[in-house]
């Protein structure tokens, strides 16, 4: 028989806080950054960069929006099947990303 306790809980309607956990959240508010021991916390140096991954289940919202795109280029997108809108946000994504990472400093 297994000994493993489930609960569920729905992110829409989460339970109310107690008045013991509204209190520690109100002290740890309260408490200046110099308070906090970060001594269990190993440096997030280049080694641990070279080795990190973006979050396998990071799923970024999707808004809908109107864009004029030159007819060209979207026959173009088009012409290569299914999912010219996945396309046209993977583009712009990639160019996104590039322009993160070449941010003047």
């Amino acid at each position: 028989m297994s000994k493993d306790v489930v609960y569920e809980v729905d992110w829409n309607n989460p339970p109310p806080l107690t008045e013991e956990q509204k209190a520690e959240l109100k002290s740890l508010a309260e408490m200046p950054d110099s308070e906090i021991d970060f001594s269990d916390i190993p440096p997030l140096d280049e080694n641990f960069w070279k080795n990190a991954v973006r979050n396998p289940f990071y799923k970024p919202t999707k808004t809908s929006t109107t864009v004029r795109v030159d007819s060209d280029v979207l026959a173009w997108l088009k012409s290569q099947g299914k999912g010219y809108q996945t396309r046209i946000n993977a583009i712009l994504r990639e160019a996104m990303l590039r322009a993160l990472r070449h941010k003047p400093e």
